[in-house]
Order: C-alpha cells, then sequence, then structure tokens
C-alpha cells in the first residue's frame, strides 16, 4: 500500500503542475481571445478536433488494449521489437488520418458547428488544417508514454504535458504583444500563422519529451518499414469494441457542439471551458489512481487473480470518492466565483464567466460518479475485455445524446449549456450503475457493502462541508461586489471553512480513507 501511495504521490505532483501550467495556459489564451467571442469560439472548435479524431482512431484503443499488451510483453526478450513495430504502425496510420482531415477540414468544421456565421467558419477552417497534424504527435506521444508506463516510468509521461503548456503560453502572450485582441473580427496572416503554428508546437514539444525519456529509459525511437509481427489483426479485433464506444462518443461531442453552437455567441467556449475545468480534480486525482492501479490490475488479472483485481478496484473507489467529493462540493458552491476568477480578464465579460461558472455547478454533480464510471471501465480492460465497457459506454453516449436533443426542443440560450451538463451527469450515474452490475458478475463481487458504507459517509461529510460552505460565501460575498478579487476572497474563506469541516466530519463518522490519504501526504 505505501508503494502504491507513494507512487501515486509522485504522479499527482507531476499532473498537478501539468494542470497548473494548463490552467495557466488556458487563462492566457482566454485572456487573448476572450472567452464568449467568435474568434475564441472559432479557436475552440478547430482545437478540439485533433483531440476528438485521434480518440476515435486511436485514443481508446490505446487505453484499453495497448497498455495492457505492452505490460504483458514488457518481461520478454523482443519486447523493445515490438514497441518499435507497434510505433511504426502508429506514424503510418496517422500519418495517412492527417492528410486525409486537412483536405475534409471544411466538411468536418460544418458537422461540428454548423452554427458559426461565414466568417468564423472560415477562421475555423485555416486553423483546423494547421491544428491536424497534432493527430500524429498526439499519437506517437501516447505510444511512447505507454511504452514507459509498461517500463515502469509512470510519473515521467505525466511531466511531457508541462512543455506543451509552455510553448501555447509564450504562444498566447506572443499574439497579445503583436497586438491581438478577442474583439478582432479579422486576424493578420502573421497573427492567424503565429496561434496556429504555436498551438500545434506544442504537441510537437510534449511528443519531444517523450521521446527522450523514452531513450533515456532504453528504448530507440525507430520506425520499421513493415510493422507487421505484432499481432494487428489480434489488436484489431480487441480495439473494435472500443472503436465503437469511442465513435458513440465522439457523436456525443458533435451533438453537444453544435447544440452549444447555436446557443449563442460564445457558448461554445463557456461550454467548452466549464468543462475543462470539471476535468482538472478527475484527471489529477482519478486518472492518477487509474494510471498506477491498470498494470497492478493487468499482472494480476494475468495470473487469474480475481481477488487482488477486486481489492486495487475497491481501494481506487474508496480513494478516489473520498478524495473528489469535497472538490464536487466546491465547484458546486462556489462555480461562478471560481470561473470569475479564472476567467475574467482581458476580453472576457462578467456575464460569460459566471454563465461558465453556472455550468461548472452542475457538472460538479456528476463528478464522482464520472470517476468511478471510468474506474470500472478500466478494470474491465485489465480482464482483457474490451466489448462489455464498450456496450455500457454506447449506452452511456446514446443516453446523453438523445437527453440532450430533447432539452434542445424545450430549453434555449445559455440554460441549455446547463441542461448539457445536466445530460452528461446523469448519463455517468447511470453507467457506473450499471457497470458496477455487470462488474459483480464478473469477478463474483466488488465489495459492494464496503464501497456503499464509504461514500454514503463521504457524502453526509461533503454535504455538511458544502452548507457551511456555502453560508461563508453569501456572507462573504455581499460586502465584496463582483470581480476577480472578491471571487478570491470568497473561495479561501468558503474553501477554508468547507475544508476544516469535511475534515472534522469525516473522522467524526469514521471515513478511513481520509487517515490512509494524509498519510500518502507525508511519506517520504
Amino acid at each position: 500500500m505505501s508503494e502504491m501511495l507513494r507512487t501515486g504521490r509522485a504522479m499527482a505532483v507531476a499532473t498537478v503542475v501539468s494542470r497548473i501550467t494548463g490552467f495557466v495556459r488556458s487563462l492566457v489564451l482566454i485572456a487573448a481571445l476572450g472567452l464568449g467571442t467568435r474568434l475564441m469560439d472559432a479557436y475552440t472548435a478547430a482545437n478540439v478536433t485533433p483531440n476528438t479524431i485521434y480518440e476515435l482512431v486511436m485514443g481508446g484503443a490505446l487505453a484499453s488494449v495497448i497498455v495492457p499488451l505492452l505490460v504483458r510483453q514488457a518481461s520478454r526478450p523482443e519486447a523493445d521489437l515490438f514497441a518499435q513495430r507497434l510505433l511504426s504502425l502508429v506514424v503510418y496510420g496517422l500519418g495517412a488520418v492527417v492528410i486525409v482531415t486537412v483536405v475534409a477540414a471544411p466538411l468536418i468544421v460544418d458537422a461540428t458547428v454548423s452554427g458559426f456565421k461565414p466568417s468564423q467558419r472560415h477562421l475555423a477552417v485555416l486553423f483546423t488544417r494547421f491544428f491536424m497534424p497534432q493527430i500524429l504527435f498526439y499519437g506517437v506521444s501516447a505510444t511512447l508514454a505507454a511504452v514507459l508506463n509498461a517500463r515502469g516510468r509512470l510519473t515521467t509521461p505525466l511531466w511531457a504535458p508541462v512543455a506543451n503548456n509552455l510553448v501555447v503560453i509564450g504562444t498566447g502572450l506572443a499574439f497579445v504583444l503583436v497586438g491581438g485582441t478577442g474583439g478582432a473580427t479579422s486576424l493578420s496572416t502573421a497573427q492567424t500563422l503565429l496561434l496556429s503554428i504555436g498551438t500545434s508546437a506544442g504537441v510537437a514539444a510534449q511528443m519531444a519529451v517523450l521521446a527522450v525519456a523514452g531513450r533515456r529509459a532504453g528504448f530507440r525511437f525507430r520506425l520499421h518499414a513493415d510493422p507487421r509481427g505484432i499481432g494487428v489483426r489480434r489488436i484489431a479485433a480487441m480495439a473494435a469494441w472500443t472503436l465503437a464506444s469511442v465513435a458513440a462518443a465522439q457523436a456525443v461531442f458533435v451533438v453537444s457542439t453544435n447544440l452549444a453552437s447555436h446557443a449563442g455567441q460564445g457558448m461554445l467556449s463557456v461550454f467548452t471551458n466549464a468543462s475543462m475545468v470539471f476535468q482538472l480534480p478527475y484527471a489529477v486525482i482519478a486518472v492518477t489512481v487509474m494510471t498506477s492501479v491498470l498494470p497492478r490490475m493487468s499482472r494480476a488479472a494475468g495470473r487469474s487473480d480475481l481477488a487482488g483485481v477486486t481489492a486495487d478496484l475497491s481501494r481506487s473507489l474508496r480513494l478516489t470518492g473520498v478524495a473528489l467529493a469535497p472538490v464536487a462540493a466546491a465547484l458546486i458552491v462556489l462555480g461562478p466565483a471560481l470561473t470569475t476568477l479564472m476567467f475574467r480578464h482581458g476580453g472576457t465579460s462578467l456575464e460569460a464567466a459566471r454563465l461558465a461558472g453556472q455550468t461548472l455547478a452542475v457538472y460538479g454533480f456528476a463528478l464522482v460518479p464520472f470517476a468511478g464510471y471510468q474506474i470500472m471501465l478500466r478494470t474491465f480492460y485489465a480482464l482483457g475485455d474490451t466489448r462489455t465497457p464498450a456496450l455500457v459506454s454506447v449506452g452511456v453516449s446514446a443516453a446523453t445524446a438523445a437527453s440532450a436533443l430533447v432539452a434542445a426542443q424545450v430549453i434555449g440560450g445559455a440554460r441549455l449549456v446547463f441542461a448539457l451538463a445536466g445530460c452528461t451527469g446523469l448519463a455517468y450515474a447511470g453507467g457506473l450503475v450499471a457497470a458496477a452490475l455487470l462488474l459483480r458478475n464478473r469477478l463474483g463481487r466488488v465489495d459492494g457493502h464496503r464501497l456503499l458504507d464509504t461514500h454514503l459517509r463521504t457524502l453526509a461529510a461533503a454535504t455538511a462541508a458544502g452548507l457551511a460552505a456555502a453560508a461563508v460565501a453569501r456572507a462573504v460575498d455581499a460586502p465584496f461586489g463582483a470581480g476577480p478579487s472578491s471571487a478570491a476572497v470568497v473561495i479561501v474563506a468558503a474553501s477554508a471553512a468547507g475544508g476544516l469541516l469535511y475534515a472534522l466530519a469525516a473522522r467524526i463518522l469514521g471515513v478511513a480513507e481520509v487517515r490512509t490519504l494524509t498519510s500518502a501526504l507525508r511519506l517520504g
């Protein structure tokens, strides 16, 4: 346990630094381009497209298939050759995808953000074409990270995004220095090239860091003209189910972005940035746990040690739930204050910042269910089962898309963005229940009584903390008014009150995992 916690702490530190620099990156871009502006919406729509296509083509398969395969190959003499051929396959396949998507950029923009005006569409298409090489950079980066994880280098890949963030921060600052503003209706050639090339250069820098780290770990970045010999058909068969689930998730993305683009000017960037803030605590805590536990689960599953898989699953869910519950309460209570502090700079209006915060507050209810759902899906992957989580994911995606389309028929304007966040949360809660029932059938047990007891105690403590934070926020907010400085005062005061009460209530209620987390912070 102590080794797991030490590794988890090191990974959490790397993730926190990465996410902090990511936040600074977002703040610089928002200050430069303006939250709620047409320029920011065009940039956002184009910049998320490479991630979306990468996830559709490869990202899901990497998490569900490639990492377990590399872990099982790691002890074999031909492990390096297997990884090199895999990397070659990724380079050739994604290189072809980049060429196709650059040509098809106008069609992609029309499919994802049909609500854009002609001038905004033109800019989104231009950005999209420059951003498409990121698909290849992401694929190579993810494969190198998987190789490092299989070699036990779990922390190193988490530092690589810092390079990406620093490059894009420099790009945003340079854009301001050359006279760029979010209110601009058109960009000069130099400004367009700066934003386009600088953003993609960040992802290239991330890839370069991982290549250097792989070399230091003894892995040679070498491409093979013939990448066969790694069981491509087997990998494709295993990844087929994951591809179906990722395709369903991307369909939800298309539906959501289209609806947000019709909700009003700037609503796409409001929705996207609220989602980004929601992902931060999940990435710092849940992703850290999943990254450290997946290789352990894969090895336990390889030994047919289902009891070991269940123990890791239970521990992961309990620690994650206890750590995320007070964060969820903070997002619900302090959402508008948080986004006012983060986004109310440069060309961002107070209204846009608060709309993002209200959307974030709705997302807060989904934080713990979403993290638990993702951990359970990774457990299926560790067991070598990609079919079951794919079916669950397709069901969750279908529920999200259907409820979002229904909501769009009865809700309009900014409130539609709140509804989209709520639809997402409800769908993930349903997916959590379905995944738990299916895992119980597969493993025989999931330590359900202990999990339920811990989460009910945690919920009680988090509710008390949230109520206290809300009372303090209301009392402090009145004399200070609006703006980033007053938001900072509210956040500090409410967080202190809520955090202290959560720790006290958790101790009174006997939530043992709080002590475990505290001990992890003290481990040397």
